[in-house]
């Protein structure tokens, strides 16, 4: 069941992130599914921590880009949606190649969405699991 309530497409979410820590980082929106959205971030020397590894915030930007950007484009018209909390799960470090990110709804309800974010490495191993819990704001009245 396709979940959008607002046009969407990788070339529409790579527009409304362009100049941002979206660009900085390095972050790839890859395909929007029917109830999902894939994006990917390099490890390079932009995205990772002293010991070499992917830094564990910057998981964190990948997963809540992909939540927020979920949670935005599956509300009405005129609506936002803003983070209430996020929690991430650090399973495996990664040290070179891409994270890739996918989003999917939990809970998609009139004030609140909940989405899960599962992180994979290149050869398919998890290596970060998130949640974000967004905030639906109406539109303001005049």
């Amino acid at each position: 069941m396709r979940i959008w309530k607002q046009a969407i497409s990788v070339e529409r979410l790579t527009a409304s992130n362009a100049n941002s820590a979206v660009t900085h980082l390095g972050i790839e929106f890859l395909e929007v599914g029917d109830d999902f959205i894939r994006a990917r971030v390099p490890v390079d020397r932009r995205t990772v921590q002293p010991y070499g590894l992917l830094h564990g915030g910057v998981s964190v930007v990948l997963a809540e880009t992909l939540g927020s950007c979920g949670a935005a484009y599956s509300c009405p018209e005129g609506y936002r949606a803003v983070g209430l909390d996020i929690n991430a799960n650090h399973l495996k470090g990664v040290t070179s190649g891409w994270v890739t990110g996918i989003a999917r709804p939990v809970h998609i309800g009139r004030t609140t969405q909940v989405w899960q974010i599962d992180m994979h490495n290149d050869a398919g191993e998890m290596s970060c699991v998130s949640r974000i819990t967004m905030a639906v704001l109406a539109p303001k009245l005049p």
